[in-house]
């Protein structure tokens, strides 16, 4: 059974992430009912809220679109309805009836669509389905919240009968109006109202000689306002007619009000039911926010968070649109606890805190910011100890605090407990303090608790490298500019880098030489040597990552050269199969060309005949008898290969045409000839000697004859030495 303690829901910023859900609500109960959120104590009920916002997710991306959930709250209304002869306004009813409407719909709509939604759908199942509400209110009350006139037979004669006093009303006191009017008896305005009734504007003068009831006067006492005698009659009817019909509406509600009390503990289920909804509906705009999915939940004990990112993080540099760095980690039974180190401002905490929110998000039913491939179980207990816990109420001191809490930790740890440390050991003497932190890992260790711990202490360090499932961890540090790079490998703890740290600050050199030599030799070439190894490890990280990227590339060119290799020797084969046909084609023609010889001598048929006969059955004997479907094929696989081979001679000859042309069109610079070189003509293969030139023409001399021939026909072949 999960126990999370309010302290480890704070150290995490868990109640951060709960205001962001509770903003993404819409409505007051979801808002509530989000703030509330707390881990939940069974697999059962855990796995269903997973799975319930899961869908709900999955909703943005299909066509069924999860219909409207908002609702105003009842809470009033329910409350009221609790008690004896109470009755409620029309208005109250109309949001029940509203509400009731709201449920309706989602209930039928996870019904007919339980194939996409069957966890939303299940929860859905467990509300109760009816129309008797909505019918009952509506028979009274219209969309506006006002009460129907046909709300009941009496209601309906009283409004008829005020109707028509209203009639008389205007009629009697637009009389008046026009009367005194053309008297000159009112004021310029006219008319006005009165305590809700229609009054002429007397001047003051003549208020005497116009019959009725004065209701009222102006501020400067000039005007009096008097409702005609004629009206006044009509008016005292108006109002024992309003009175019967809000005598009537009482009745009415109270009616109504013992028709639906009866439903209460449904219409409380409806609220809630609509809470939850909005609840599942926030957590899945989140989820859309942070990217976040449900990792595989085992009963093996492994967590393993692939590319984790912490929530508000990410959030709050996305609003900045800055880049937010996720980490990788895993704890199994062979390796369940880890010891961070390294300088601060790295994202030791950062990386601890990650861990622990998205596992405490998890087991509340919230999806989470990793790869799709992470994976993990569930915790009974996840403690924590994190930032300066100094208590001014308590009068404790940091260090005594820590106590106190490790204190807590032997008490609960065990092997289903996940422990996350910031700064071990902190907050005493280092040696001393050290000692004990030492102390506690061992313990924790021992009862195969799960942990991350974040420290500076070297003798943690040095154990979390000697215990055999414990592994050491650092953040990467760039080893010039001493920036982190935000990344966490285990297997090698940290160096602090506090002089390197401090001279990049601004600390002089000198001093920082003195801080030196105050301290243990040996302290500072372990921390050297430390420093030395993380700079070496970032510089092998870099070159893992490019021969990676190698060892791809030289595998997709091996199966390019492979698929290269199987298509030439195809072609090879089909190459040497057309051959092989084309030599049998050339013996045969040549055999046929002795016979016809031979029978162009001697003029024997019967010899001829015979021969071809021999020849085409020594054939025919070599042949593998075919099917004609294999004959088809073969004879298909000849045409396509050498109309293959046609293709390939004429790209040939093209390309060879294409070189001569180039060649005729790109001549070379043609050379100074003199008597003595030896010639020969452009489009000739003759060569002789030039014995003279005159003008544009040579002698050449080819040893039997000479011949005179324009210089430009010429081209040198060997100069005269």
């Amino acid at each position: 059974m999960t126990t999370i303690t309010e302290k480890t829901l704070q150290d995490l910023q868990f109640p951060t992430i709960l205001e962001t859900i509770s903003n993404l609500c819409n409505t007051e109960a979801g808002q509530e009912k989000s703030l509330q959120i707390k881990p939940f104590r069974d697999k059962e009920s855990l796995m269903a809220a997973l799975h319930e916002t899961s869908e709900y997710v999955s909703s943005y991306q299909n066509n069924n679109a999860i219909p409207n959930h908002g609702f105003e709250s009842i809470a009033y209304e329910v409350k009221f309805l609790g008690i004896e002869d109470s009755f409620l306004e029309s208005t109250g009813f109309r949001k029940i009836a509203t509400i009731s409407e709201t449920v309706n719909t989602l209930l039928l709509f996870f019904k007919k669509f339980d194939d996409y939604y069957p966890q939303l759908s299940t929860k859905a199942a467990a509300v109760e389905y009816t129309q008797d509400i909505i019918r009952q209110i509506d028979a009274i009350v219209d969309k506006y919240g006002e009460i129907k006139d046909a709300a009941s037979p009496a209601l309906e004669g009283i409004r008829r009968d005020m109707n028509g006093v209203r009639i008389k009303v205007n009629q009697s006191f637009g009389a008046a109006l026009t009367n005194y009017h053309s008297q000159g008896f009112l004021d310029d305005i006219k008319e006005s109202f009165v305590q809700n009734r229609r009054v002429l504007a007397v001047l003051n003068m003549y208020r005497r000689k116009v019959k009725g009831s004065i209701l009222g006067s102006s501020k400067t006492g000039s005007i009096a306002y008097i409702e005609p005698e004629a009206t006044l009659k009509y008016s005292r009817e108006l109002s024992n007619l309003e009175y019967e019909e809000k005598e009537e509406i009482r009745r009415i509600l109270k009616q109504l009000s013992n028709k639906i009390r009866p439903y209460l503990p449904l219409l409380v289920q409806y609220q809630d039911y609509l809470g939850d909804i909005d609840v599942i509906a926030a957590k899945a705009k989140y989820a859309n926010k942070i990217n976040g999915i449900m990792p595989t939940i085992s009963d093996e004990r492994r967590l393993y968070f692939r590319d984790a990112y912490h929530p508000i993080l990410y959030l709050t540099n996305k609003a900045k649109k800055e880049k937010t760095y996720p980490q990788t980690l895993e704890l199994t039974q062979d390796n369940r606890i880890i010891v961070i180190s390294g300088p601060n401002a790295g994202g030791k905490t950062i990386s601890l805190k990650t861990v622990g929110l998205l596992q405490l998000m998890l087991q509340s039913g919230m999806l989470i910011p990793v790869h799709e491939r992470s994976e993990t179980f569930l915790f009974d207990r996840i403690l924590t100890d994190i930032g300066d816990n100094q208590s001014i109420e308590n009068h404790l001191s940091t260090y005594s605090y820590r106590l106190k809490n490790m204190n807590y930790f032997l008490k609960k740890c065990n092997a289903r407990t996940l422990f996350l440390i910031d700064e071990f050991g902190t907050g005493s003497d280092p040696e001393l303090g050290g000692a004990l932190a030492e102390i506690f890992l061992e313990e924790f260790y021992h009862r195969e608790a799960f942990g991350i711990i974040t420290t500076h202490y070297s003798n943690l360090k040095i154990l979390a490298n000697e215990l055999p499932h414990a592994s050491n961890g650092n953040m990467l540090f760039d080893e010039k500019t001493l920036e982190p790079l935000y990344k966490l490998i285990i297997g090698q703890a940290g160096s602090s880098f506090t002089f390197e740290v401090a001279q990049k600050n601004g600390i002089p050199f000198g001093l920082i030489n003195r801080a030196k030599k105050k301290i243990e030799v040996g302290k500072v070439r372990f921390d050297k040597t430390i420093a030395t190894l993380q700079k070496e490890r970032s510089k092998l990280e870099k070159t893992s990552q490019t021969l990676k990227e190698e060892e791809i590339r030289a595998r997709e060119e091996g199966k390019k050269l492979e698929t290269t290799n199987i298509k030439i020797k195809q072609k090879l084969e089909s190459y040497q199969e057309l051959y092989d046909s084309n030599q049998k084609a050339i013996y045969l023609g040549q055999k046929l060309e002795d016979l016809a010889d031979k029978y162009y001598n001697n003029k024997n048929k019967k010899e001829l005949i015979g021969e071809l006969l021999r020849i085409v059955e020594i054939e025919n004997s070599k042949r593998k008898k075919s099917t004609p479907v294999e004959k088809k094929i073969t004879e298909q696989k000849k045409k396509e290969l050498i109309k293959e081979v046609t293709v390939h001679v004429e790209e040939i000859r093209q390309e060879k045409k294409e070189k001569k042309i180039k060649a005729i069109a790109a001549p070379k610079p043609k050379a100074v000839l003199k008597v003595g070189d030896r010639v020969r003509m452009i489009d000739g293969k003759a060569i002789g000697s030039i014995d003279m030139i005159e003008k544009n023409k040579a002698t050449v001399n080819y040893g039997l004859f000479t011949s005179k021939v324009s210089m430009d026909e010429l081209e040198l072949v060997e100069a005269k030495k």
